[in-house]
């Protein structure tokens, strides 16, 4: 089993928790309760879950700009994941993850959605791109 994935460092700083893995994009407006942490959009297959205190693992963000600024209502309500892996970043969840100090990592090889599973503890550093599941 890989242990160590390499990717591109988006959001500086690092984070450790239980991993949480979405194979669904998530737009951070209207999916996410910012004052709880919970999922709560419809039918999303994280529906229910909490995001707080985890490594949150999805593709790609979507959704309105104002999803970045939610990202900062999440981490200013001790509400935020402590670390975000996506398999592209695109600028949404880029910009709230660097305005919130939420490490961000993208791009990992081997793929994260291959070699990390939902209760795995993973270690993520968005300032240098490692990823390590321990």
């Amino acid at each position: 089993m890989i242990k160590v994935l390499k990717g591109r460092p988006i959001s500086h700083g690092s984070g450790e928790g239980i991993a949480l893995i979405s194979t669904q994009p998530i737009s951070f407006l209207g999916s996410i309760d910012p004052f709880n942490g919970m999922i709560i959009e419809s039918g999303h297959e994280l529906e229910g879950e909490c995001v707080t205190d985890r490594v949150l693992i999805f593709p790609f963000g979507i959704g309105s700009t104002v999803g970045s600024y939610v990202m900062y209502q999440l981490k200013k309500n001790t509400t935020a994941p402590v670390a975000i892996i996506n398999r592209s970043t695109e600028p949404i969840v880029a910009v709230g993850a660097i305005i919130s100090d939420i490490p961000l990592v993208d791009s990992t090889k081997p793929d994260v959605f291959k070699n990390i599973n939902t209760g795995d503890r993973v270690r993520v550093n968005g300032t240098t791109g490692i990823v390590e599941i321990l």
